[in-house]
Order: C-alpha cells, then structure tokens, then sequence
C-alpha cells in the first residue's frame, strides 16, 4: 500500500519527487543514502527520484533511491 500521495519538494540540490510507502508495501531490504543503515522489510519510509533531472524522466525514475524518514527530512 502506498502510505501518502506523490508529491514534489524543494531541497538544496532541487526538485525531487517523493513517494511514501507504508509498512506493508516495504517488503526488500534497502540501503538509505542518507546514513547508510538499512531500511529493513516492514519499515515505513520515502522513495525519492528526481524531477528537475538532465537526462530524463526514465533515468530519473531508475536513479530513485528508499530513504528513512527522518533522513528524507534533514537531506
């Protein structure tokens, strides 16, 4: 299930997409880029992908990257 709607935001580096996932939807084991722990099977947290990209949409969207929350918020 996805847990919040797909939104766009302002960070320091640009424009990013950012999708929510609930706890359920997680369900693989990620690497968060932001500290660099693991976001393990059933842990709520944010993918995000650029919006403002040079190369395009579909690199983009194969460039996102599962964050931590908290981590997502402090980028």
């Amino acid at each position: 299930m996805i847990y919040g709607s797909l939104h766009t935001e302002s960070k320091r580096d640009g424009q990013w997409n950012v999708q929510p996932l609930s706890p359920t939807s997680a369900s693989k084991y990620y690497t968060c880029p932001g500290c660099g722990l693991e976001i393990a099977p059933g842990i709520a947290h944010v993918v995000a992908w650029r919006a403002d990209g040079l190369m395009g949409e579909t690199d983009d969207l194969a460039a996102r990257r599962h964050w931590h929350a908290h981590c997502w918020k402090i980028k």
